[in-house]
């Protein structure tokens, strides 16, 4: 049910993203790559706006009920962590992403994501969810980043505040190598501390794969499609860092 809720949920902000980005004129603006620029469902005329938009609530209203559940079985933590998701969801794509904090949204995201995952099984919080979901999020939340590139030019005409649009391209090149800085530093200090698994450590074998990202980013990042194998190099990493780090904990049990 756990999982449900989170497909859920995620399934409602990505659909809710694609609509007002289409009413907003940005997705017919953007250049698509296969990583950025949304579906192109719209676009194509494959589905009306309002289908997209009824499916999005649809999903965010499944997901809340789910999450209701929880909250009426394990109290109110469940509930402030729902009442952050749904209203986070649905004004994600206008509100939070104008306002240059969609970064930061998507870091607490994972974090919630995981917190709740972990309160729902055991009645608890500890650190090491904290941590654990600090380290999901940064790992989301530099795939956000860089496939904000691609779309600089259009979310900028349609007044978007992207952490890209505020540093500028170049600069922001830079910003990109924060994310797997801060994901690491937290990953060290955990098995430092023995909060994760010392098994956690083979999260680190990815590294060549971020480093690739960032110097392809450091020469493409005004080029779309030289920006494809960045944001390639940077999901692939961003997925096998957070699945390696799953098998650290299964590892010791």
């Amino acid at each position: 049910m756990t999982m449900a809720g989170v497909i859920a949920l995620h399934s409602s902000v990505d659909l809710l993203n694609d609509y007002w980005d289409y009413k907003r004129g940005i997705d017919t603006q953007t250049q698509r790559t296969k990583m950025s620029g949304g579906t192109g469902v719209l676009p194509e005329g494959l589905l009306k706006p309002t289908q997209v938009f009824r499916a999005g609530i649809i999903f965010l209203i499944i997901g809340g009920l789910i999450g209701s559940y929880f909250v009426v079985i394990d109290g109110i933590i469940i509930g402030l962590i729902l009442a952050f998701a749904v209203l986070s969801i649905y004004f994600y794509s206008t509100k939070i992403v104008d306002s240059g904090l969609a970064e930061v949204f998507v870091t607490v995201k994972g974090t919630m994501i995981v917190l709740g995952t972990y309160f729902i099984q055991t009645l608890e919080i500890n650190i090491a969810a904290i941590m654990a979901g600090i380290f999901v999020g940064m790992l989301s939340s530099l795939v956000l980043f860089i496939t904000s590139f691609p779309d600089y030019d259009a979310d900028k005409a349609k007044g978007r505040k992207t952490l890209v649009i505020f540093l500028g391209k170049q600069k922001a090149t830079t910003m990109f190598w924060i994310f797997p800085l801060i994901a690491y530093s937290v990953l060290i200090s955990g098995i430092i501390y023995e909060i994760f698994p010392l098994y956690c450590l083979i999260s680190l074998v990815v590294i060549p794969l971020i480093i690739k990202a960032g110097l392809s980013l450091k020469q493409n990042f005004d080029n779309i499609q030289g920006l494809v194998p960045a944001m390639s190099s940077t999901i692939n990493f961003s997925r096998i860092t957070g699945t390696l780090f799953v098998i650290g904990f299964i590892l010791t049990l």
